[in-house]
Protein backbone atom coordinates (compact mmCIF):
# COMPACT_ATOMS: atom_id res chain seq x y z
CA UNK A 1 0.00 0.00 0.00
CA UNK A 2 1.49 3.44 -1.26
CA UNK A 3 2.68 5.58 1.68
CA UNK A 4 -0.25 8.56 0.35
CA UNK A 5 -2.64 6.21 1.22
CA UNK A 6 -1.78 5.71 4.89
CA UNK A 7 -1.45 9.39 5.46
CA UNK A 8 -4.41 11.18 5.41
CA UNK A 9 -3.69 14.66 5.78
CA UNK A 10 -7.42 15.32 5.86
CA UNK A 11 -7.90 12.62 9.17
CA UNK A 12 -9.90 14.14 12.26
CA UNK A 13 -7.66 12.85 14.39
CA UNK A 14 -4.73 14.18 13.48
CA UNK A 15 -2.78 16.70 15.93
CA UNK A 16 -1.47 19.21 13.84
CA UNK A 17 -2.92 22.27 14.54
CA UNK A 18 -6.95 22.64 14.35
CA UNK A 19 -6.62 26.30 13.49
CA UNK A 20 -6.12 24.90 9.87
CA UNK A 21 -9.29 22.90 9.67
CA UNK A 22 -10.06 20.55 7.01
CA UNK A 23 -9.38 21.21 3.32
CA UNK A 24 -12.29 23.48 1.77
CA UNK A 25 -13.82 24.68 5.03
CA UNK A 26 -13.82 28.06 5.96
CA UNK A 27 -13.04 28.99 9.86
CA UNK A 28 -14.48 32.38 10.68
CA UNK A 29 -12.07 35.14 11.38
CA UNK A 30 -10.34 34.98 14.73
CA UNK A 31 -11.38 31.61 15.85
CA UNK A 32 -8.89 29.85 17.49
CA UNK A 33 -8.53 27.10 19.96
CA UNK A 34 -10.00 28.39 22.81
CA UNK A 35 -11.44 31.64 23.89
CA UNK A 36 -9.48 32.66 26.30
CA UNK A 37 -5.92 33.44 24.69
CA UNK A 38 -8.08 35.29 22.36
CA UNK A 39 -10.02 37.57 24.76
CA UNK A 40 -6.00 38.12 26.80
CA UNK A 41 -4.77 39.37 23.89
CA UNK A 42 -7.82 41.68 23.11
CA UNK A 43 -7.25 43.16 26.58
CA UNK A 44 -3.86 43.86 25.95
CA UNK A 45 -3.87 45.44 22.72
CA UNK A 46 -6.65 47.59 24.00
CA UNK A 47 -5.01 48.59 27.37
CA UNK A 48 -1.06 49.13 24.84
CA UNK A 49 -3.38 51.38 22.31
CA UNK A 50 -4.59 53.42 25.36
CA UNK A 51 -1.28 53.84 27.16
CA UNK A 52 0.02 54.92 23.86
CA UNK A 53 -2.47 57.66 23.13
CA UNK A 54 -2.75 59.75 26.48
CA UNK A 55 -5.44 62.16 24.84
CA UNK A 56 -7.15 59.11 24.31
CA UNK A 57 -7.04 57.93 27.98
CA UNK A 58 -7.66 61.35 28.67
CA UNK A 59 -10.80 61.72 26.80
CA UNK A 60 -11.87 58.78 28.05
CA UNK A 61 -11.75 59.37 31.84
CA UNK A 62 -13.65 62.76 31.08
CA UNK A 63 -16.80 60.65 29.60
CA UNK A 64 -16.95 58.65 32.01
CA UNK A 65 -16.84 61.51 34.73
CA UNK A 66 -19.64 62.95 32.91
CA UNK A 67 -21.72 59.73 32.60
CA UNK A 68 -21.18 59.28 36.60
CA UNK A 69 -22.64 63.17 36.82
CA UNK A 70 -25.32 62.59 34.58
CA UNK A 71 -26.17 59.03 36.74
CA UNK A 72 -25.22 59.99 40.41
CA UNK A 73 -24.27 63.19 40.69
CA UNK A 74 -24.09 62.75 44.42
CA UNK A 75 -21.10 61.17 44.02
CA UNK A 76 -18.89 64.94 43.34
CA UNK A 77 -21.19 67.40 44.99
CA UNK A 78 -23.68 67.39 48.08
CA UNK A 79 -24.93 70.87 47.21
CA UNK A 80 -28.23 71.36 46.55
CA UNK A 81 -28.18 72.99 42.47
CA UNK A 82 -31.74 75.15 43.39
CA UNK A 83 -31.01 76.37 46.72
CA UNK A 84 -28.92 79.70 46.88
CA UNK A 85 -27.44 82.26 49.79
CA UNK A 86 -27.85 85.51 48.57
CA UNK A 87 -25.41 86.66 50.95
CA UNK A 88 -22.42 84.52 48.74
CA UNK A 89 -23.85 85.67 45.39
CA UNK A 90 -21.02 86.62 42.76
CA UNK A 91 -18.64 84.23 45.04
CA UNK A 92 -15.37 83.56 42.00
CA UNK A 93 -14.45 79.98 42.35
CA UNK A 94 -12.41 78.79 45.20
CA UNK A 95 -11.85 75.85 47.03
CA UNK A 96 -15.34 76.26 48.68
CA UNK A 97 -17.19 76.99 45.61
CA UNK A 98 -15.15 75.24 42.52
CA UNK A 99 -17.16 77.19 39.64
CA UNK A 100 -17.87 80.13 42.17
CA UNK A 101 -21.53 80.79 42.70
CA UNK A 102 -24.50 83.12 41.01
CA UNK A 103 -26.37 85.74 41.21
CA UNK A 104 -28.62 83.98 43.75
CA UNK A 105 -26.06 82.69 45.75
CA UNK A 106 -26.31 79.16 44.17
CA UNK A 107 -23.20 77.12 43.82
CA UNK A 108 -22.44 76.70 39.62
CA UNK A 109 -20.21 73.58 40.01
CA UNK A 110 -23.07 71.69 41.60
CA UNK A 111 -25.43 73.37 38.98
CA UNK A 112 -23.11 72.16 36.36
CA UNK A 113 -22.72 68.11 37.76
CA UNK A 114 -26.63 67.90 37.94
CA UNK A 115 -27.67 69.72 34.69
CA UNK A 116 -25.06 66.99 33.08
CA UNK A 117 -27.96 64.75 33.34
CA UNK A 118 -30.68 66.99 31.59
CA UNK A 119 -27.78 67.86 28.72
CA UNK A 120 -27.12 64.37 28.63
CA UNK A 121 -30.55 62.72 28.54
CA UNK A 122 -31.54 64.84 25.71
CA UNK A 123 -28.12 64.06 23.82
CA UNK A 124 -28.64 60.55 24.58
CA UNK A 125 -32.59 60.55 23.07
CA UNK A 126 -31.45 62.95 19.91
CA UNK A 127 -28.46 60.29 19.09
CA UNK A 128 -31.28 57.26 19.17
CA UNK A 129 -34.31 58.65 17.22
CA UNK A 130 -31.58 59.74 14.76
CA UNK A 131 -30.25 56.26 14.46
CA UNK A 132 -32.88 54.39 15.02
CA UNK A 133 -35.08 56.23 12.08
CA UNK A 134 -32.22 57.15 9.98
CA UNK A 135 -30.82 53.62 9.98
CA UNK A 136 -33.82 52.51 9.08
CA UNK A 137 -34.22 54.61 6.61
CA UNK A 138 -30.85 53.53 5.32
CA UNK A 139 -31.30 49.60 5.38
CA UNK A 140 -34.29 49.71 3.59
CA UNK A 141 -33.13 51.87 0.80
CA UNK A 142 -30.29 50.33 0.27
CA UNK A 143 -31.16 46.56 1.05
CA UNK A 144 -35.07 47.05 -1.27
CA UNK A 145 -33.19 49.42 -3.83
CA UNK A 146 -35.29 50.62 -7.15
CA UNK A 147 -38.19 52.70 -6.61
CA UNK A 148 -38.32 52.32 -2.62
CA UNK A 149 -34.26 53.55 -2.76
CA UNK A 150 -35.24 56.84 -4.87
CA UNK A 151 -38.08 57.76 -2.81
CA UNK A 152 -36.15 57.69 0.31
CA UNK A 153 -33.34 58.56 -0.80
CA UNK A 154 -34.78 62.33 -2.52
CA UNK A 155 -36.70 62.55 0.98
CA UNK A 156 -33.07 62.60 2.80
CA UNK A 157 -31.85 65.07 0.11
CA UNK A 158 -34.87 67.33 1.15
CA UNK A 159 -33.50 66.89 5.25
CA UNK A 160 -29.89 67.47 3.39
CA UNK A 161 -30.61 70.60 2.11
CA UNK A 162 -32.11 72.23 5.40
CA UNK A 163 -29.53 73.20 7.38
CA UNK A 164 -29.41 71.26 10.87
CA UNK A 165 -30.21 73.92 13.33
CA UNK A 166 -32.63 75.78 11.37
CA UNK A 167 -34.83 72.87 11.21
CA UNK A 168 -34.24 72.23 15.26
CA UNK A 169 -35.60 75.15 15.70
CA UNK A 170 -38.54 74.77 13.14
CA UNK A 171 -39.16 71.44 14.98
CA UNK A 172 -39.06 72.69 18.40
CA UNK A 173 -41.36 75.60 17.31
CA UNK A 174 -43.95 72.79 16.37
CA UNK A 175 -43.60 70.51 19.04
CA UNK A 176 -43.16 72.78 22.07
CA UNK A 177 -40.64 73.84 24.36
CA UNK A 178 -39.35 71.48 26.93
CA UNK A 179 -36.12 69.21 27.23
CA UNK A 180 -37.62 65.71 25.24
CA UNK A 181 -38.93 67.69 23.15
CA UNK A 182 -35.83 69.56 21.97
CA UNK A 183 -33.85 66.38 22.06
CA UNK A 184 -36.34 64.73 19.40
CA UNK A 185 -35.97 68.05 17.40
CA UNK A 186 -32.08 67.76 17.39
CA UNK A 187 -32.70 63.86 16.43
CA UNK A 188 -35.01 64.27 13.91
CA UNK A 189 -32.47 66.85 12.20
CA UNK A 190 -29.58 64.14 12.29
CA UNK A 191 -31.55 61.69 10.37
CA UNK A 192 -30.03 62.43 6.67
CA UNK A 193 -26.94 61.91 7.53
CA UNK A 194 -27.45 58.45 9.20
CA UNK A 195 -29.63 57.15 6.63
CA UNK A 196 -26.80 58.02 4.08
CA UNK A 197 -24.30 56.53 6.10
CA UNK A 198 -26.38 53.16 6.65
CA UNK A 199 -27.60 53.19 3.00
CA UNK A 200 -23.57 53.12 1.32
CA UNK A 201 -22.57 50.60 4.13
CA UNK A 202 -25.47 48.34 2.88
CA UNK A 203 -24.77 48.58 -0.36
CA UNK A 204 -21.60 47.95 0.13
CA UNK A 205 -21.80 44.74 2.19
CA UNK A 206 -24.94 43.54 -0.57
CA UNK A 207 -22.41 43.11 -3.39
CA UNK A 208 -19.55 40.37 -0.95
CA UNK A 209 -19.01 36.92 -1.94
CA UNK A 210 -20.85 35.83 1.38
CA UNK A 211 -24.03 37.68 0.84
CA UNK A 212 -24.50 36.10 -3.23
CA UNK A 213 -23.28 33.05 -1.39
CA UNK A 214 -25.92 32.70 0.82
CA UNK A 215 -28.84 34.07 -1.46
CA UNK A 216 -27.47 31.09 -3.70
CA UNK A 217 -27.42 28.73 -1.18
CA UNK A 218 -31.53 29.32 -0.97
CA UNK A 219 -31.22 31.65 2.41
CA UNK A 220 -34.30 33.84 3.35
CA UNK A 221 -34.01 37.64 2.64
CA UNK A 222 -34.97 38.47 6.03
CA UNK A 223 -31.46 35.75 7.16
CA UNK A 224 -29.43 37.43 5.07
CA UNK A 225 -30.65 40.79 6.42
CA UNK A 226 -29.86 39.32 10.08
CA UNK A 227 -26.99 37.34 9.62
CA UNK A 228 -24.94 39.39 7.08
CA UNK A 229 -25.84 42.55 6.16
CA UNK A 230 -26.41 44.28 9.02
CA UNK A 231 -23.62 43.36 11.58
CA UNK A 232 -20.93 44.02 8.30
CA UNK A 233 -22.79 47.71 8.34
CA UNK A 234 -23.41 48.93 11.69
CA UNK A 235 -19.41 49.56 12.64
CA UNK A 236 -19.54 53.14 10.41
CA UNK A 237 -23.16 54.09 11.79
CA UNK A 238 -21.83 53.47 15.50
CA UNK A 239 -19.04 55.35 14.72
CA UNK A 240 -21.51 58.26 13.19
CA UNK A 241 -23.17 57.61 16.44
CA UNK A 242 -20.14 58.77 18.38
CA UNK A 243 -19.38 61.64 16.53
CA UNK A 244 -22.91 62.85 16.14
CA UNK A 245 -22.91 62.58 20.23
CA UNK A 246 -20.89 65.60 20.81
CA UNK A 247 -22.58 67.80 18.01
CA UNK A 248 -26.01 66.81 19.47
CA UNK A 249 -24.84 68.44 22.94
CA UNK A 250 -23.89 71.44 21.10
CA UNK A 251 -27.32 71.65 19.08
CA UNK A 252 -29.10 70.85 22.73
CA UNK A 253 -27.61 73.29 24.53
CA UNK A 254 -27.77 76.08 21.80
CA UNK A 255 -31.46 75.20 21.83
CA UNK A 256 -31.61 75.50 25.62
CA UNK A 257 -29.63 78.70 25.42
CA UNK A 258 -32.49 80.41 23.36
CA UNK A 259 -34.49 79.24 25.74
CA UNK A 260 -36.51 75.96 24.28
CA UNK A 261 -34.93 73.89 26.53
CA UNK A 262 -36.17 73.27 30.17
CA UNK A 263 -37.74 75.85 32.04
CA UNK A 264 -35.59 78.07 34.95
CA UNK A 265 -34.55 77.06 37.55
CA UNK A 266 -33.63 73.64 35.64
CA UNK A 267 -29.85 74.20 34.98
CA UNK A 268 -29.01 72.88 31.41
CA UNK A 269 -25.62 73.49 30.29
CA UNK A 270 -27.00 75.69 27.88
CA UNK A 271 -29.31 77.36 30.30
CA UNK A 272 -26.47 78.59 32.66
CA UNK A 273 -24.60 79.89 30.02
CA UNK A 274 -27.50 81.96 28.54
CA UNK A 275 -27.93 83.14 32.26
CA UNK A 276 -24.63 83.79 33.05
CA UNK A 277 -24.44 85.95 29.82
CA UNK A 278 -25.77 89.44 31.55
CA UNK A 279 -22.59 89.19 34.13
CA UNK A 280 -19.73 88.72 32.08
CA UNK A 281 -18.56 92.09 32.97
CA UNK A 282 -18.32 90.98 36.98
CA UNK A 283 -18.48 87.33 36.69
CA UNK A 284 -16.72 85.80 34.15
CA UNK A 285 -17.11 82.29 35.84
CA UNK A 286 -21.34 81.83 35.43
CA UNK A 287 -20.70 81.66 31.18
CA UNK A 288 -17.26 80.34 30.70
CA UNK A 289 -16.86 77.61 33.31
CA UNK A 290 -20.22 75.77 31.57
CA UNK A 291 -19.08 76.38 28.80
CA UNK A 292 -15.77 74.87 29.10
CA UNK A 293 -18.02 71.71 30.60
CA UNK A 294 -19.69 71.77 27.35
CA UNK A 295 -16.50 71.90 24.97
CA UNK A 296 -14.54 69.22 27.50
CA UNK A 297 -16.95 66.90 26.69
CA UNK A 298 -17.87 67.37 22.97
CA UNK A 299 -13.65 67.05 22.40
CA UNK A 300 -13.78 63.91 24.43
CA UNK A 301 -16.34 62.37 22.57
CA UNK A 302 -14.92 63.36 19.07
CA UNK A 303 -11.55 62.13 20.26
CA UNK A 304 -12.60 58.62 21.16
CA UNK A 305 -15.33 58.91 17.66
CA UNK A 306 -12.00 58.85 15.47
CA UNK A 307 -10.06 56.47 17.00
CA UNK A 308 -12.94 53.87 17.11
CA UNK A 309 -13.18 55.16 13.28
CA UNK A 310 -9.35 54.71 12.97
CA UNK A 311 -9.58 51.10 14.59
CA UNK A 312 -12.71 50.36 11.94
CA UNK A 313 -10.90 51.03 9.04
CA UNK A 314 -7.77 49.06 9.67
CA UNK A 315 -9.49 46.43 10.23
CA UNK A 316 -11.39 46.27 7.15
Amino acid sequence: MSQSLVENPADPTDPADPAEGAPGLALPVGTGAGPGPWRRVDVRRGLRFLLRRPGLLLSAVVLVLVVLASFWPDLFTSQDPLKGVPSQNFRGPSGTHWFGTDELGRDVFSRVVHGAQLSLKATLIAVLVAFVVGGLLGVVAGFVGRWVDDVLMRFVDVLLSIPALFLSLALVTALGYGTVKVAVAVGIASVAAFARVARAEVLRVRQAVFVEASRSCGARWYSVLGRHVLPNAAGPVIVLATLDFGSSILAVSALSFLGYGAPPPAPEWGTLISDGRNYLANAWWLTALPGLAIAATVLATNRIARALDGEWSRQR
